[in-house]
């Protein structure tokens, strides 16, 4: 596997409800969320085909978490992705929420 880019960043788009890696300035992937009360529910991770093998969503997912702890709020990780790599990464486990039937029927709302 290679390693990512020295070029990559991470930011937080607001506006389209997401974080975004960059590779010398391309969206490489996102990490999607929506923002209910002070939970941050990620439900869609995916990195370009182009850049895949790289890390790149590993990176990408624990930024968006550890901005979302200095943020003050809590995760619930519909996706799968996100789920996964909080199995293997437990420093986030005290802002970690449960994903419940509730906070799904929110989310299909919210998505339309």
């Amino acid at each position: 596997m290679s390693q990512p880019s020295a070029a990559s960043t991470v930011e937080r788009n607001d506006v389209k409800h997401r974080y975004e890696i960059l590779v010398d300035g391309k969206r490489a992937g996102l990490t999607a969320y929506r923002d209910r009360g002070e939970q941050r529910v990620f439900f869609h991770t995916e990195v370009d085909d182009a850049f895949a093998g790289q890390g790149l969503a590993s990176r990408l997912v624990k930024e968006a978490l550890t901005d979302v702890r200095e943020s003050g709020k809590r995760i619930v990780p519909v996706c799968p992705y996100v789920a996964k790599f909080l199995n293997t990464h437990e420093e986030f486990a005290d802002i970690t929420d449960p994903v419940t039937p509730e906070v799904l029927h929110w989310l299909d709302t919210e998505l339309g």
